[in-house]
Formats: structure tokens, sequence, C-alpha cells
């Protein structure tokens, strides 16, 4: 069972309500911690990937004893002060030289981890070329069927997509689009196909896994003579080869709640979004378009606006009608005494 806090006052109400789960997330916050033990390269690694999250970071200046696959009541206690979902541990030891520990939390407990040893690494001061802007959100691609089928690395996936993934936008502005993060896969023999993030209880050898690659461009866009331009990718840098170690799959209670959507509000049902209702649809400009069946309608019949103009021609009548109306008009028998 999930633990629920009930609020003293009004302004720990209002402190728990910004905290609460919202229909838009808001961008998720990435505290990086350093173990007792981290040489240079992890350092490294943590200064560019912290660059890469920047603004929605927090980096702890100072080392910290801290095992979160023993215990994890440092990280839920940090999640829950600094209201920050993601934490990438450093640590580096005889056993498992260069380990970076991706972590993700949902209501300030832990939903699950990875680890991955980082083989290789270049910085991107190696590369001489324009960088990207920092607050800017990056566009993500995956090269491999294997983040689709395998369950470690459908776990990686969603791991780094959360962990790079900022502000959700509505539109699109090309000029933003500054750099692009590649993750690919090295080539490796057929694995077993799983289930999703829960895990297989029958996991194979993290060493016949392969590695995964991760490669940042920036992205330059060029005329090209139509309104499609150009688009041309340069090396910014990091580089990372990296390598599956440890995980803990997500709790299946905690997940669920996790991915719980909420009810969809009824301008939402208005809108097509929810229930596909009879004869109503959605056109591409987004305007609600609905069909009436009617049955055929008689026009002779319309009602139509009472106007003096559209009235008809009385209808003539004949002479002696006339005549007698003539008779009984009292002036025209004075005139005839006259």
């Amino acid at each position: 069972m999930l633990r629920t806090v009930k609020p003293r006052n009004a302004r720990s109400k209002r402190a728990l309500e910004a905290r609460e789960a919202k229909e838009v997330e808001d961008v998720r916050t990435a505290i990086f911690v350093k173990g007792t033990h981290t040489g240079e390269i992890l350092n490294g690694v943590m200064k560019e990937l912290m660059a890469l999250k920047r603004p929605d970071a927090i980096s702890f200046s100072k080392k910290n004893t801290v095992h979160p696959f023993e215990d994890a009541s440092s990280l839920e206690f940090w999640a829950g002060k600094n209201d920050a979902s993601m934490f990438l541990v450093g640590q580096s030891t005889k056993k498992r030289p260069a380990g970076l520990i991706i972590a993700r939390t949902f209501d300030s407990r832990l939903l699950d981890m990875c680890e991955l040893g980082v083989d290789n690494f270049v910085s991107m001061a190696e590369f001489k070329t324009p960088k990207s802007t920092p607050g800017h959100k990056p566009m993500m691609h995956f090269a491999s069927e294997l983040f689709d089928t395998h369950p470690r690395f459908i776990q990686v996936k969603s791991l780094l997509m959360d962990f790079f993934n900022g502000e959700v936008i509505d539109s699109i502005c090309l000029p933003g689009l500054e750099h692009v993060i590649s993750v690919s896969i090295a080539p490796a023999p057929s694995l077993q196909t799983a289930n999703p993030i829960l895990g297989d209880s029958q996991e194979e050898d993290v060493k016949n896994l392969p590695k995964i690659h991760i490669r940042t461009y920036t992205v330059k866009l060029l005329p090209s003579g139509t309104r499609v331009p150009r688009v041309e990718l340069t090396e910014m840098g990091p580089f990372l080869d990296l390598s599956l170690r440890r995980h803990q799959a997500a709790d299946p209670e905690m997940w669920k709640a996790a991915m719980r959507r909420p009810k969809l509000k009824k301008q939402d049902l208005e809108k097509g979004l929810g229930k596909k209702k009879k004869n109503l649809e959605v056109d591409e400009m987004g305007d609600l378009r609905g069909r009436v069946h009617i049955a055929k309608q008689d026009l002779n019949k319309l009602q139509t606006r009472k106007m003096k103009g559209l009235k008809g021609m009385p209808v003539e009548q004949d002479g002696s009608s006339e005549e007698s109306e003539q008779e009984d008009d009292p002036r025209q028998k004075k005139r005839k005494r006259d």
C-alpha cells in the first residue's frame, strides 16, 4: 500500500497539491550523487550528462555513502526533500568500476533502477564544434528492435526517455531543435524476447548482452529550395559506450499506480478524445464536426418570414360584384343626388 500524508495546515496542503500527480507532468528533476569512490572518467561522464540535463538538475558536491541496491532510503528521502524523481548515482569499485546507476521514483518511493558500466567516454571538449543551448529539449533516436522486444533494453529506453525528456509542448519550432541524442546497440546474436519492463524470471547473463552506444549531435538546418530544410548532423559529444549490469524491476502494484491515467473531462469527451461518439469526428484543424441525419423536407410547406412584398395578389372578382359594391358606397349615392 502507498503511504498517504495528510496536510496539517493550508500551506502544507498547497505544497502537497503541487507535488501530486498531474495530467501533464512537470519536467523531471534529476539529482546527481557521487559515491564514496569515483574516478576521473566517472566524474567527467556525470558532468557532461548534467550539462545536457540543465537547468533541471541538482548536483551534490559532497561524496555520499549510498548503495541503492541494498538500501534505497537515502534516495527516497532526497526525492521527497527536493521534489525530484530521477537519480544518477556514480560509484566505482574494484568489482564494478565506473558504474552509473539510473534510478526512478514514484510518490517519493523507489520505482526501478538500472546499473550501467562506462566502457568508453569521449568528452565534449574533444569536439571543436558548436554546442546546443542549455534547456532545449533534445530529440531522441533509438536504433534497434531490442528497445521494443527485450525487457532489459525496454527498461533502459524508458529510463533514458524520462531522464532527457523536457517540458511537454504542444507545437514544435524548427530552430528550437538544436541537438539529437542517438542510442544504438552493437550487433549481437538473436536474443530471447520477453514481456515488458516488469522483467523476466529466466533472465540471461548480462555479459552476453550487447553494449549500448550513446551519441550526441547538433542539428544544422540548411536551405534546400523547398519549404522543408536540409538537415545536417555535427558531432557534439559526449560519446558513451555502456554495458548492462545489475537492475531492479518495478513492483507490479506500484507500476500500475504510476501508469494510471486520470479520467477524461467532459470537454475532452466532446472534443473526441475519449470514447468515439457516433457521427462525431475531429478534423485536421482540431475542430469538432458532427453529422445530422434528417428526413426529406417539403420546401413548399417551409415557414418563411411574413412580409407584405411576398404576399400573393388578391383574386379578381366578376363585374357584378364590383357594381354592387359601388352602389353600396354612400359617396356614390351622394353624387347621384347632386
